[in-house]
């Protein structure tokens, strides 16, 4: 992984192959002073109480504050995320942006046959916000306690191992992860991942790999076993749960960021202004301190470092679908 300067770096090398940073007529008429003239909504993939959730409404009073405009949170679940991001696409308003994680989008050429968008040329990053802590857990009542346990657990039982997975990133990793380990697993389709939690405490799927933050009240009532987080070292919000190289499989780390993401021609001095917003309102200690609390730890990203963190992650999923023989579609 790279670290800031090199994402930042990198970020710079990208931008005019992505068309990220490219400006455009419509982009030159903003006028950045005024900005925002009106509410300004914040879309999201997720329900309630969710980890995107959680930290938009956290940042949404900050942000109405330093922009004396109301800043509104609208959560829009279901559709693999296409709902949220089109959305944005279709509004082609720079007050209407995604909040969310970068996770929700990047798969959608590869997994899309019509897809009515391209991240690259429709979505144009903004500010990173915080870290999304993946993580996988089980029920407590089946005794498995490491992701070695859990590979011989499911292969005992074939058939009888379901699933609910987070759409996107994470279920991309997670289908590279069953092609590698050559696990045949039922997956439980959720309009809403966060209500899986529930059904792993129930035993009525075997395992979930989603946000920390959606998982972590069930967690600590002793329902469900988390495994291991989705990172290649321990987290400082779980330090006592394994990385899931620890656990010995490296390939399952995911580590998407959540960010803010506006529609293509969202003016770059305007997306700055925002970017600067964000990252004002993330020095905010109490912000930081909840944000981890709800499994998020703060990863304050300016534009071009996003840009960057954002090909990092396409770059992964370009890795991935080749080991799932996936072609992009679009």
């Amino acid at each position: 992984m790279l670290g800031s300067r090199g994402r930042v770096a990198l970020g710079f090398a990208v931008a005019g192959a992505l068309g990220w940073a490219a400006g455009s007529g419509a982009q030159a008429q903003t006028n950045v002073k005024a900005w925002p003239e009106r509410t300004v909504r914040l879309i999201l993939p997720f329900g309630p109480a969710s980890g995107a959730d959680i930290a938009a409404r956290l940042l949404s009073d900050k942000l109405q504050a330093i922009w004396k405009q109301p800043v509104v949170v609208e959560g829009k679940p279901g559709g693999d995320g296409l709902l949220s991001v089109g959305t944005v696409v279709n509004a082609k308003d720079d007050h209407i942006l995604f909040f969310g994680p970068t996770s929700a989008y990047v798969v959608h050429p590869y997994v899309h046959e019509n897809l009515p968008y391209d991240p690259e040329r429709d979505l144009t990053p903004i500010a990173g916000v915080a870290k999304v802590q993946i993580a996988i857990a089980v029920p407590s009542s089946i005794g498995v306690s490491t992701m070695k346990d859990f590979v011989a657990f499911a292969k005992a039982n074939p058939g009888k191992v379901s699933y609910g997975v987070a759409p996107g990133f994470s279920e991309f990793v997670w289908n590279g992860f069953l092609r590698e380990s050559s696990l045949e697993l039922g997956k439980v389709p959720y309009r809403d991942i966060t209500t899986s939690p529930t059904d792993l405490g129930e035993n009525r799927i075997q395992l979930a790999m989603m946000s920390y933050a959606a998982m972590r009240a069930t967690a600590e009532g002793g329902r469900i076993k988390v495994l291991a987080v989705n990172d290649a070292k321990r987290s400082s919000i779980a330090p006592d749960i394994p990385s899931i190289v620890e656990a010995g499989y490296p390939s399952l780390v995911a580590s998407p960021v959540l960010g803010m993401v506006g529609p293509r021609d969202m003016a770059l001095d305007v997306r700055q202004k925002v970017a600067a917003a964000v990252l004002e309102a993330l020095k905010d200690k109490t912000v930081v301190e909840r944000l981890g609390a709800s499994g998020q730890p703060a990863s304050p990203m300016g534009v071009e470092e996003f840009q960057a963190a954002l090909k990092e992650q396409q770059d992964q999923v370009a890795r991935i679908a080749k080991v799932l023989g996936m072609a992009r579609k679009k």
